[in-house]
């Protein structure tokens, strides 16, 4: 799927919901730049904690975040709840580049789409890389588009 496919909502094997909040809104009545990168974030880490096991506060390895991009197609606003869905479009032996969407719940269209990358290091020198846990590896290939590459 390339960058600038029109996403729907059955193009997302993990779905969740995520209700917006009432200082989301800038002054313009809908949801700040900001509040979509926080929900992309939430989403990820939320997979990768329930799904893959991650140990976000001892685990010897951690994700950083080394590329972010958010195409905005249509405005989301407070008391929206959004659907929030992930998927992998690559996976590297150390990196990771998801491909989120967030809905309007009710709607098939996305109102945003998200492009995420993160890179996997050791905890203790986050200048080093590491392998993707096995087990995160594991839920990363349940809901990848493509093979995993070496």
């Amino acid at each position: 799927m390339t960058e600038t496919e029109a996403r729907r909502r059955t193009d997302y094997a993990y779905l969740r919901a995520v209700p917006t909040r009432w200082n989301d809104n800038d002054l313009y009545g809908h949801l700040n730049n900001v509040a979509y990168y926080e929900i992309f974030d939430t989403v990820i880490n939320r997979f990768l904690i329930e799904e893959g096991g991650l140990d976000i506060a001892r685990g010897p390895v951690i994700g950083i975040v080394p590329e972010t991009r958010c195409r905005y197609l249509k405005p989301l606003r407070y008391p929206d709840v959004i659907d929030a869905g992930l998927a992998v479009a690559r996976l590297g032996r150390t990196s990771v580049v998801y491909d989120i969407a967030l809905f309007r719940q009710g709607e098939d269209d996305a109102a945003a789409l998200g492009h995420f990358v993160h890179v996997f290091v050791a905890r203790a020198a986050q200048d080093r890389t590491r392998p993707i846990p096995r087990r995160v590896r594991s839920a990363l290939a349940r809901i990848a588009r493509a093979p995993e590459e070496d």
